[in-house]
């Protein structure tokens, strides 16, 4: 595996393989690495495409209160794990290197952002396209992968590569989830054992959430109403959103008639963690 956190060397190395006729994909991540981006890694590879990861923590998608400093950091031990994973080339550039000056152009996909964790977060995916849209610029990549636990930011994402033209594919991959249902991700660190305990209850209320649906129920706030009540009846999380989405656009549903997105974030201490889940509705007969 090769690594570098200079720009310019990317983009010769990079060149050098486009000039060999492989097509390129990138896994963007912010590090500290676990079985949900190794699957990402392991999708990437089964294209036969010369695989390139970042890591880069993102100081622009970091409100002034959130844990942008306290984010967890362990480049050589990713570093290792890219490696056993397979990955060609491994891209970790400083802030100096993808903000040598400060910045005075951004990328901005209104409407998708505003609902969501973008209500909670303002700025937040202003700061998540932006780099994005630098790192495609850099990488210049065929295909670049997602995890779906980050749905809003995929359907972004998604809409930004169409809206402005850019010559990839982004793929979606489904959540990957501990042996216990507990959807993996850097934060769950920060969690006590009697926390990690009780986040259990995000991925079984939407488990149930989406029993509910598939018996019947097509009221979108009653569904909202049902989780709400399982999270405050069996764990001290403090929620900040449970809400019921058009899975295309995010869109406000009443009555659920096609594909919903049940999305929710809650805190539990001081780790916000997000969960969410697409259900498919049987048509009406």
């Amino acid at each position: 595996m090769q690594r570098t956190a200079n720009i310019t060397e990317l983009r010769k190395l990079v060149a050098e393989k486009k000039r060999l006729g492989k097509a390129i994909a990138l896994v963007p991540t912010m590090g500290y690495l676990h079985r949900g981006h190794l699957t990402l890694i392991e999708n990437a590879k089964q294209t036969g495409a010369y695989v390139v990861v970042s890591i880069f923590v993102n100081p622009l998608q970091f409100g002034p209160n959130e844990d942008y400093a306290r984010y967890p950091r362990d480049l050589e031990r990713d570093a290792r794990l890219v490696e056993e994973a397979g990955v060609d080339l491994l891209f970790h550039p400083s802030v100096e290197e993808m903000y040598p000056q400060p910045m005075v152009t951004f990328v901005e996909v209104s409407q998708l952002d505003k609902v969501l964790c973008g209500a909670n977060r303002p700025g937040h995916f202003r700061g998540v396209t932006t780099v994005v849209s630098k790192l495609f610029h850099i990488v210049q990549p065929d295909i670049a992968f997602f995890g779906q636990k980050d749905y809003q930011q995929y359907l972004i994402i998604r809409r930004m590569v169409s809206d402005l033209n850019l010559p990839l594919e982004v793929r979606g991959v489904p959540i990957v989830r501990e042996e216990d249902g507990l959807a993996l991700s850097s934060r769950n660190v920060f969690l006590s054992a009697e926390q990690r305990q009780e986040a259990l209850i995000l991925s079984r209320s939407l488990r149930e959430a989406e029993g509910l649906i598939k018996n019947g129920e097509r009221s979108a706030r009653e569904i909202e109403e049902f989780i709400r009540k399982t999270i405050s009846r069996e764990s001290q999380g403090l929620v900040d959103y449970i809400e019921v989405r058009d899975a295309d656009d995010l869109s406000d549903v009443v009555n659920i008639e096609r594909p919903v997105l049940i999305a929710l974030a809650v805190r539990f201490g001081s780790t916000r963690l997000i969960d969410n889940k697409v259900v498919e509705v049987e048509p009406d007969v």
